[in-house]
């Protein structure tokens, strides 16, 4: 008798183990939890880099013309080379504003051999204005090289003077001076894996910036400090 019920309380212990684990959520991976937090410094780091450039005495042609502009990709730090191929590069995240309001942030990296840093700058902030809807739609493709697919300009230092025609206007700013980076030649390709790291899902730019799929609570303070730049509450 001892036996028999011993055996149905194991039965019911591996019936019930089974259905948790049938029911429970599985839980992230180690990799899954580092990139999800690789994923928001970028944010947060993002989040400063507009901070700076809304402060930076050089860069008054940025604050008043960003409220013009479609969208802002913001990469916190664009290092000279080791990044991509060897290359220079570094990690940006894009936010954009619509008639139906602001979204973002999606993630991308931005890499090539070409990009021109100046004599003694090894890595810089660089803010890219997305001046018109192609330059927003060139960013929904799997890949855009700057100059080619979307005509590029290197932003003025100080107010500036002149009408911008070009799709994207580039600022870069490196240990608090303007830096003047050159990158017309770069390419800018989405990273799917932190898009859905952050997000919990497999999410795509498109889904995150043009069908408003995503949100993630930890974006919400960086799309504040681009609505205060874009002068909105």
């Amino acid at each position: 008798m001892k036996t028999h019920r011993a055996g149905l309380a194991l039965s019911a212990l591996f019936f019930a183990a089974l259905v948790t684990a049938q029911t429970t959520t599985p839980t992230p991976t180690n990799r899954q939890r580092t990139r999800r937090e690789n994923a928001q410094s970028e944010v947060d780091a993002a989040r400063q880099t507009v901070e700076n450039f809304a402060v930076d005495p050089n860069l008054t042609w940025f604050r008043d013309h960003a409220r013009e502009s479609r969208g802002l990709l913001i990469c916190s730090m664009v290092v000279r080379a080791g990044f991509i191929l060897g290359g220079s590069g570094g990690r940006c995240v894009l936010v954009t504003k619509s008639d139906q309001g602001f979204a973002g942030p999606a993630f991308y990296t931005i890499g090539t051999a070409s990009i021109g840093f100046q004599a003694g700058v090894d890595r810089s902030e660089i803010i890219l204005l997305a001046m018109t809807q192609r330059a927003v739609d060139s960013l929904m493709s799997s890949s855009v090289k700057l100059g080619a697919g979307a005509s590029v300009s290197a932003g003025p230092v100080g107010a500036g003077t002149g009408a911008v025609t070009t799709d994207f206007v580039s600022f870069s700013r490196s240990r608090g001076i303007y830096a003047g980076v050159n990158v017309s030649g770069a390419v800018i390709r989405p990273t799917s894996s932190f898009n859905n790291a952050f997000y919990g899902k497999s999410i795509s730019p498109i889904n995150i910036i043009v069908q408003r799929k995503g949100h993630n609570p930890g974006g919400d303070a960086l799309i504040a400090t681009v609505k205060k730049l874009f002068g909105e509450k």
